[in-house]
């Protein structure tokens, strides 16, 4: 007769409450952290507002001179996108405060239309507004690199020459046809008032009551180097660089017309402007360089805090650590692992500063501290190239880190199958990590020649992918504890086995193995190519060495692993697998956090010692220790469960 207290506390249906309530805690804090942010759609209609708003005060001057109208469906396609600001902007009123102000310039700018004023006036509204609604846009996501030149020429005239004429000045065979007549993009002063992101609109969307058509099909690297290219042609005269290179944020350039840019700068600087529209690509060559990338984003982020523009600034912070400072921890792990920790520690620290406007003064100090670090990191990495032995133990580092994880993961599921009399079903698991090999070279490629992943949403991707897996592997090792006893095992095996390894749950170990080994390969790739870019052409050897070397060893392990856990007695076997997957779901647990916390989906707190423990995904805090705690409290609560049922069993 079992104890009448374990009748009714039934410590499994506890645990899977707490099971369910992690999940509900970690998908809850995954979706609040973009409550706050626009929608796809939003932003979308937010870049179409800019863009009209743009378009406006370029072909104002086409309409209205001296306060009379000289071009009558020009003056009526103002009227109508001043109309079409109005209706949209009073629309989004409601969402958000920064709206109204929105609504109040459009209509501003549609009165100042009514009443035929005068261009400087009307560039003025036009700009004000386009500047509102920036600020209520997310950061945006620039390409990494453009096409080379000749390739861009090759666009321009197969999709562009036939109206904008082949040197873009509005005289192709079509142009007669047309009204309004095409761009003349060689005309400095519509060039000065057109920003290469509103260019890069009306490539990508047409512009409506025009002959410009939306070009869908190009791709959006093709499409950013298209507005680059029509943007510099009214700037050739400026090719050359002054003395000192451009100093001229991407982003500023970007966003911003040479007008606007232009009115902030004192006069010896205003050149820079030019020189930046005529030579783009030479900001994207010094783009590349991830801590210029992170002292940039960081300087910009002081001012937005400074404009008390916080969610600017928090976003601009981010970006400063995944889109340049994550990029190079490997290699200043080489040289510096306490300064790479304590950089680590304060931009965090930084973000939950700049979110704040009563933290001037340790703001101040933080940045200060910061900008030092930054420089004693470039001095290191800079000096001179890292020694072959530098590159070849960080290769073999990363591939060993990254590679473990998923071929714990691929290793346990096989065995699993093996111990159960399923090989057949082996070639399901096989699919999963193949695919994923694939799927994650894929996925750099494009990243690379099609589409911009931000530091952000690949931080987002592997925390998703990381509490996936967690999670997943939590449940498969709470179920092989269940059937550590033999007899158990060897019960399940005839009355379940083949009847529960059908189609859905063999597809689900695909998926699995795709999910767990996805993750860690784009990762891997992320990381060898910022190796690569701090090596010259010699050192790829040694950057090979550790990777076959890492590879080498990865594979030595799994044979070890394959022959030796088969050979296990099955309650063994599952005894140590279960306490495997228990390991790797804590681990996965706590990177899931920290790559969710450094993509600003989940917020930071941490706690009063700094510590780190990456090879476990253990971080200072709150957030992170408390979800593997979770992890270990649901995984205990089923370990008593099993053993008070063991005890009920004998008595």
């Amino acid at each position: 007769m079992q104890p009448c207290w374990i009748t009714p506390f039934n410590y499994r249906n506890l645990a899977i409450k707490a099971t369910s309530f992690l999940l509900f805690l970690i998908t809850t804090s995954f979706l609040a952290g973009y409550s706050t942010a626009s929608p796809a759609e939003d932003t979308a209609q937010l870049r179409q507002l800019a863009q009209l708003a743009e378009y406006i005060g370029v072909d104002y001057s086409a309409a209205v001179d001296k306060g009379q109208i000289v071009n009558a469906d020009e003056y009526q396609e103002m009227v109508e996108f001043s109309a079409l600001l109005v209706d949209r902007s009073f629309s989004k009123k409601s969402i958000s405060g920064g709206y109204q102000t929105v609504a109040n310039q459009a209509l501003r700018l549609q009165q100042a239309i009514h009443d035929k004023a005068n261009i400087n006036d009307i560039r003025k509204l036009s700009a004000e507004l386009r500047g509102s609604l920036l600020k209520l846009m997310p950061q945006l996501s620039l390409p990494r690199h453009l096409l080379p030149e000749t390739d861009v020429k090759h666009l321009f005239q197969e999709n562009c020459s036939a109206c904008h004429g082949s040197s873009g000045q509005g005289n192709g065979p079509l142009a007669l046809q047309l009204e309004p007549r095409p761009t003349d993009f060689t005309d400095r002063e519509r060039a000065s008032n057109r920003s290469i992101l509103g260019l890069f609109d009306a490539i990508t969307n047409g512009i409506d009551e025009t002959a410009m058509t939306a070009f869908t099909q190009l791709t959006e690297q093709q499409r950013w180097s298209l507005a680059f290219y029509t943007g510099k042609l009214a700037f050739q005269s400026a090719q050359n660089p002054v003395v000192g290179g451009l100093t001229l944020p991407l982003q500023e350039l970007v966003n911003h017309s040479p007008a606007q840019l232009m009115a902030k700068m004192p006069d010896e600087k205003k050149l820079l402007v030019e020189q930046s529209r005529a030579n783009p690509e030479r900001l994207f060559v010094e783009q590349q360089n991830p801590l210029v990338i992170t002292r940039k984003q960081l300087k910009l982020a002081l001012e937005e805090n400074r404009k008390e523009n916080y969610s600017e600034a928090a976003n601009l912070a981010v970006s400063a650590y995944l889109d340049g400072f994550e990029l190079v921890e490997n290699s200043l792990d080489a040289h510096d692992t306490e300064l790479r920790k304590s950089m680590e520690a304060n931009m965090m620290n930084l973000r939950q500063l700049l979110s704040h406007s009563q933290k001037n003064d340790e703001l101040d100090t933080m940045m200060a501290t910061i900008l030092r670090q930054l420089n004693e990191a470039e001095r290191l990495l800079d000096d001179s190239v890292l020694s072959g032995g530098t590159l070849f133990t960080a290769s073999l580092v990363i591939l060993l880190r990254e590679g473990l994880e998923a071929l714990l993961v691929v290793i346990a599921l096989m065995t699993v199958l093996v111990k159960t009399d399923r090989k057949d079903a082996l070639k399901y698991v096989h699919l999963g990590w193949i695919s994923a090999l694939i799927a994650g070279g894929a996925t750099w490629a494009a990243a690379q020649s099609l589409i911009t992943i931000s530091g952000a949403s690949r931080e987002v991707m592997e925390g998703v992918a990381a509490l996936l897996a967690a999670l997943v592997l939590l449940y498969v090792g709470i179920w092989m504890h269940s059937k550590t006893h033999a007899d158990h095992w060897q019960a399940y095996i005839q009355k379940h086995i083949n009847a529960n390894l059908k189609a859905g749950t063999l597809w689900g170990l695909a998926a699995l193995a795709f999910i767990a080994v996805y993750r860690e390969v784009f990762e891997t790739v992320l990381f060898y190519q910022a190796l690569l870019t701090q090596a010259v052409t010699t050192q790829y050897f040694q950057i090979g060495g550790g990777f076959v070397l890492g590879a080498a060893l990865l594979f030595i392990l799994a044979w070890l692993l394959i022959r030796y856990s088969v050979k296990l007695p099955i309650s063994k076997f599952f005894a140590s697998t279960t306490y495997l997957l228990l390991v790797l779901s804590f681990v996965l647990m706590g990177k899931s956090v920290a790559a969710l916390q450094e993509a600003a989906v989940i917020g930071i707190s941490p706690l009063p010692v700094h510590f780190e423990f990456g090879w476990i995904g253990v971080k200072s805090t709150w957030q992170g220790l408390f979800a593997q705690a979770l992890i270990l409290f649901v995984f205990v609560l089923f370990i008593l469960q099993s053993k008070l049922r063991q005890k009920s069993q004998q008595k």
